[in-house]
């Protein structure tokens, strides 16, 4: 499994630090960075502008299609006028928790 890293558990699922790029020329997910405090993060980029939550939604429905999960199921807990977001994927921890990160050791 990957380091603590961009994900960590929560009651409610598990939280993911994602670092978001808008108005890209296509939506995807280009890997892992670290920023100027060691953080890391999921670096992903999306067309849609970073106006009236649109770049955000466009997150949760890019990150569904990638781990599988239902867009609904995923909330930006913060961030939300900001590229650096933490999101909220909601669920069972003991099954997300798994999933997350083995998709995450493939984006290293």
């Amino acid at each position: 499994m990957i380091d603590a890293g961009p994900l960590a558990a929560d009651a409610r699922g598990v939280q993911l630090a994602v670092r978001v790029q808008p108005r890209a020329s296509r939506d995807e997910v280009t890997g892992l960075a670290r920023d100027a405090d060691d953080r890391l993060w999921v670096e992903a980029r999306v067309r849609a502008l970073p106006d009236k939550g649109k770049a955000n939604a466009a997150v949760a429905k890019l990150l569904s299609a990638e781990l599988g999960v239902a867009k609904t199921l995923i909330t930006v807990l913060s961030g939300t006028t900001n590229r650096n977001k933490i999101l909220l994927i909601e669920g069972d921890p003991g099954e997300l928790m798994p999933l997350v990160s083995d998709w995450l050791e493939g984006l290293s």
